[in-house]
């Protein structure tokens, strides 16, 4: 457990970096109106101090009915920064077809990680595909919907990445507790292994859970070890958690002596479904009906995967426009300090990726003084 003094650090440096009013749109989506997004990916960087961004475009369309409404998910996005994040240019797109195999055509795409590795690069991608159900809960699934699993292609470099060496990270027909799987957030441990954290949901789509899988240093393939991470919160976050981002904690000031640790940044929601609010009580974002608003919690890396929450009553992370949408955050930390992404709501329904860095300098200050 962190002392009361780190905790109050702790907070106050990721309020700092998801600062809702400082952050600038990095990514439009291809419409300013309710339905078009961007987001759902992360930054890394390359060794020639390169930014690369991936990231996927929505376009409107309704889960509940099939994409028949909309295109929805339609296009995964690779961009590059020159300049440190400030700008990013597009370079590469892969549609559904291009994610396509021949007995699962793609229907939608979601969240996606670009990792760098010792052969070069993959793309984890999630997507959903023309695939049935279990029959034990056939008459669960909607015309027009599919199930979602991850994919992975790999490359040289991230503008060398290569389509055609996709191949499936879970090759087994998932429980139907855990029938979607998708949302990759990927990451190294110092034993050479590499982490996916992923998110699930149920044959039902009543909830949202965080699990995780390890591949060996040297091994092709991934193992899940737990589908259930990160036990459901208490209050805003009861009805799932989507981890989102590991975020290492500078060992500076009131951490310096604390044992390596880091953040997890995760979207919570309290209901699945739309809320029914009395009208004289406290009326809350419709994102607490949905996976859109933001949460952190904390945990040492020799004891992963527990994590310990930070956001306990309510959500950290509220965009101030639109639905209050603030999801999918990632943050690269590099020389410069820290760049964070997300997603966020606002007033015409759209959900642009924004950006936000703060400097050494910046997070020297919060951290040495708090």
């Amino acid at each position: 457990m962190l002392l009361p003094e780190q905790e109050r650090t702790l907070t106050e440096l990721l309020a700092a970096l998801i600062d809702q009013e400082a952050a600038k749109v990095l990514v439009p989506p291809y419409a300013n109106a309710a339905g078009y997004w961007f987001g759902g990916g992360n930054v890394a960087r390359d060794d020639h101090g390169r930014l690369w961004l991936v990231g996927r475009y929505r376009n409107e369309g309704d889960a509940r009915s099939g994409v028949a409404k909309g295109v929805r998910g339609l296009e995964l996005g690779l961009f590059i920064s020159e300049d440190g994040g400030e700008r990013f240019t597009k370079i590469r797109s892969w549609s559904k077809a291009d994610l396509s195999m021949a007995e699962r055509p793609v229907l939608s795409i979601e969240g996606a990680a670009l990792h760098p590795c010792d052969t070069g690069w993959e793309l984890f991608v999630s997507t959903e595909k023309a695939v049935a159900y279990p029959d034990e809960v056939g008459p669960f699934q909607k015309p027009g919907t599919g199930v979602w699993s991850m994919d992975v292609f790999t490359g040289p470099s991230p503008d060398r990445l290569d389509e055609r060496t996709l191949d499936p990270v879970f090759t087994a027909t998932p429980d139907p507790r855990y029938l979607h799987v998708k949302d990759p957030v990927v990451f190294d441990r110092a034993d050479g292994a590499t982490v996916l954290v992923f998110c699930s949901h149920p044959f039902c789509w009543t909830s949202v859970n965080s699990g995780y899988a390890v591949r060996p240093a040297g091994a092709r393939s991934f193992a899940v070890l737990d589908w259930e991470m990160v036990g459901r919160g208490p209050t805003w976050d009861v009805a799932g958690t989507r981890v989102t981002c590991r975020m290492s904690v500078p060992r500076l000031g009131v951490f310096a002596a604390a044992p390596p640790m880091s953040v997890y940044f995760y979207d919570g929601l309290e209901c699945v479904r739309a809320l029914d609010q009395n009208p004289h009580g406290v009326q809350r974002p419709r994102g607490y009906s949905c996976e859109e608003l933001g949460g952190a919690g904390y945990g040492l890396d020799a004891e992963f995967p527990r994590i310990e929450r930070l956001s306990k009553l309510r959500p950290l992370f509220v965009s101030p426009h639109g639905t209050g949408c603030s999801r999918y955050v990632s943050v690269l930390v590099d020389d410069a300090g820290m760049l964070a992404t997300w997603q966020q709501g606002q007033e015409d329904g759209s959900q642009p990726l924004v950006g936000l860095r703060l400097t050494t300098e910046e997070i020297g200050r919060i951290i040495n003084t708090g």
